[in-house]
């Protein structure tokens, strides 16, 4: 397919702040979140997970999802949103100013129930209220498909019992909802199978992709998401994260790595690649090690830098 024939234009959503630190052990300070939060604003990022409001226990590194959401100096026209579980994390988000909440399940009996201690059905109905608040308050709701290409418990998972939280998630009201690949076992053919079996009951401009590089397979599955006309995508800026339920799979793929290639193929995201790759330099101080971006790398030995842990 000629480049031509590919959206001309990606909207990138940012998870690192939320998936991709919540998965870190190193504890950061609400301060270290929001300038982060706010360096990726900067850099042109429209669409950022803030923040998560998740039981402390089960996820500490969330634990202050409100004092980072509420102490962000707000850009015009940037999107801040927050993971909730149910209705009493809706309320926290929303006194918070969220303007986006998302909501999760899985493709996958096994790994909703061994992640979110429930049923996909059961998920789905927990978050009735959350989509009533969300109606209410005038706040965009995103569903998150876990494991939408393969599980660490049950293996392969057909395209078909996607479709069937596609369509709950629909009926649910959601706005969009993102494709994940949680393990990171993608590849290309897998995902334009499960993307088109998706587009019949969700357009495929209110569908996203969230794919782990587990497997190195990351920005392929992209580009075989881009040929079915998909213009969406989830990254993490340093490829921070990756699943803590989920054995090996370690990272998101990078922000600056996703832009680097669609740049490269003249495929605007309004996002400026060396801002993102100084976000990455700060986050990674932070954390005390450099991060996993093979771009980021590349471009800071071309600026005569290297990235500096600690």
């Amino acid at each position: 397919m000629a480049w031509s024939q590919l959206p001309s234009s990606v909207e990138v959503v940012e998870v690192g702040p939320r998936d991709g630190l919540q998965n870190e052990s190193t504890p950061l300070d609400a301060a270290t979140k929001i300038e982060l939060v706010e360096r990726l604003g900067a850099a042109g990022l429209r669409f950022i997970e803030a923040a998560a409001f998740v039981s402390p226990r089960w996820v500490p590194q969330m634990a202050d999802g409100a004092q980072v959401l509420a102490g962000i100096r707000r850009l015009p026209g940037v999107v801040y949103s927050a993971l909730v579980p149910n209705a009493r994390g809706m309320e926290g988000a929303l006194a918070a100013g969220v303007q986006e909440v998302v909501v999760f399940s899985a493709a996958s009996e096994s790994f909703a129930r061994r992640n979110i201690n429930c049923s996909i059905a059961e998920s789905i109905e927990r978050f009735r209220p959350v989509a009533a608040m969300a109606r209410d308050a005038g706040v965009r709701l995103r569903g998150s498909i876990s494991c939408a290409l393969g599980c660490p418990y049950e293996g392969a998972i057909a395209p078909a019992a996607v479709v069937d939280v596609v369509r709950r998630m629909a009926d649910l009201g959601c706005d969009s909802v993102d494709i994940a690949d949680t393990i990171g076992v993608g590849t290309p053919g897998a995902v334009q199978a499960v993307f088109e079996a998706a587009a019949g009951v969700l357009p495929l401009h209110r569908l996203a992709g969230h794919f782990h590089d587990t497997y190195g397979q990351a920005l392929a599955n992209v580009l075989a998401a881009l040929e079915l006309g998909v213009r969406s995508f989830h990254a993490s800026v340093a490829g921070l994260g990756g699943c803590p339920f989920a054995r090996g799979a370690t990272g998101n793929l990078a922000t600056e790595d996703l832009l680097y290639m669609l740049h490269g193929m003249g495929i605007s995201t309004g996002v400026d690649l060396q801002a993102v790759v100084d976000c990455g330099e700060f986050i990674g101080r932070a954390i005390g090690r450099p991060g996993t971006s093979r771009a980021a790398r590349a471009l800071l030995a071309a600026r005569g830098a290297a990235p500096q842990p600690g």
